[in-house]
C-alpha cells in the first residue's frame, strides 16, 4: 500500500515538472508543436506499459472503438488546452481550473451514466463553482485564454474518463493509453504545420523534458495502481498544486493573492471530497481510476 502511494506522489511530481518544462517554452513554439512533439516521445513509454499478450497494433484499437475516438479526441483537446492554459497563467492558476476535472466528472456521470448524487456531492459541485468566481473574479480582472484553456482542458479530461468508465474494466490498458497519445499527435502535427517553426537547441531539451516526464509518469501510474487501490492512489494527483505554488514562485515569479489563495482551497476541497465520496457510492462497475 505504501509503495503505492509512495509511487502515485512520484507519478505527480512527474507530471508537474513536465508541466514546468513546457511554461519553460514562454509560447516560443506554438503549442500544438509543443503537444506534437510532447506526444512522440510519450510514444518511448509503451514498452512499459504493454502487458505480454498486447500487440502494438491494440495502441490503434479498441474494443469499443467509439470510446477509443472519444479519448483520441479528448486527449487532443487536453493537451493543447492544457499548454495553452500553462503558458498563458501562473501554474497554481492554471492547476486550481483543471482541477475542476472530478466535479465535470460528477455532472457528466449523472448526465451520461445516470448516477444518483446526493446533497454531499451536490455541495462539493457548487463549493467547487464558488472557487471558481473567486480566483476568476470576473469584472474585477481581465480573463484571457488561458483561463478558459484550463477549463477546457478539466472538461475535456472529465469526458475521457467518462467514456473510460463506458469501457468497462476489461479494455486493454495499450489502447487506453494509445488512445490518448495518438489524438494529441495526429491533431498536432497538423494543425502545427502552417506555422511549424524549427526549435533551437535549448527548445529542444524543454520539450524532451516535457514529452519524456509525462511518459514517464504514466508508466509510474501504472506501477501505482499495481500496489494500491485507485482511492488511494487518486488524491496524491492535488499534490501537483504543492508542486506549482514552488515551481511557479521559484522559477516564474508567479505570486498568488488571498482571494486566489481561498478560491484555490475551494476548488481543491470540493475536487478531493468529490474524488473520496464517490469510492463510497458509486457502483464498483462504475467506477474507474479518477487518475
Amino acid at each position: 500500500m505504501l509503495k503505492g502511494v509512495l509511487l502515485g506522489f512520484a507519478c505527480y511530481a512527474a507530471y508537474a515538472i513536465s508541466d514546468a518544462f513546457v511554461k519553460s517554452l514562454h509560447g516560443t513554439l506554438p503549442a500544438y508543436e509543443a503537444v506534437f512533439f510532447g506526444a512522440v516521445l510519450m510514444l518511448s513509454a509503451l514498452p512499459f506499459i504493454r502487458k505480454p499478450q498486447d500487440r502494438y497494433l491494440h495502441v490503434f484499437s479498441a474494443r469499443k472503438p467509439s470510446l477509443w475516438w472519444i479519448r483520441a479526441i479528448t486527449g487532443a483537446i487536453c493537451n493543447i488546452s492544457a499548454v495553452i492554459a500553462f503558458t498563458a497563467l501562473p501554474m497554481a492558476e492554471a492547476f486550481a481550473l483543471i482541477f475542476l476535472l472530478p466535479i465535470f466528472v460528477t455532472l457528466l456521470s449523472v448526465i451520461f451514466l445516470k448516477e444518483h448524487v446526493g446533497w454531499r456531492r451536490w455541495s462539493a459541485v457548487i463549493v467547487g463553482f464558488i472557487g471558481v468566481l473567486v480566483v476568476l473574479r470576473p469584472g474585477f480582472r481581465a480573463l484571457g485564454a488561458g483561463h478558459f484553456a484550463a477549463m477546457s482542458c478539466g472538461l475535456s479530461g472529465a469526458v475521457s474518463v467518462v467514456a473510460l468508465r463506458m469501457a468497462g474494466p476489461h479494455e486493454r490498458r495499450i489502447s487506453l493509453y494509445g488512445a490518448g497519445v495518438i489524438g494529441p499527435l495526429v491533431s498536432g502535427g497538423l494543425l502545427m504545420l502552417p506555422a511549424f517553426t524549427w526549435p533551437d537547441a535549448h527548445q529542444w531539451f524543454l520539450l524532451a523534458g516535457y514529452g519524456l516526464l509525462a511518459g514517464l509518469a504514466g508508466v509510474l501510474l501504472m506501477l501505482a495502481t499495481h500496489h494500491a487501490p485507485a482511492n488511494r492512489i487518486a488524491p496524491t494527483q492535488y499534490s501537483q498544486m504543492l508542486w506549482a505554488i514552488f515551481f511557479g514562485y521559484w522559477l516564474f515569479g508567479d505570486h498568488l493573492d488571498w482571494p486566489m489563495l481561498i478560491g484555490i482551497a475551494l476548488i481543491l476541497g470540493s475536487g478531493l471530497f468529490t474524488l473520496v465520496r464517490e469510492e463510497k457510492v458509486t457502483s464498483w462497475w462504475r467506477r474507474t481510476k479518477m487518475v
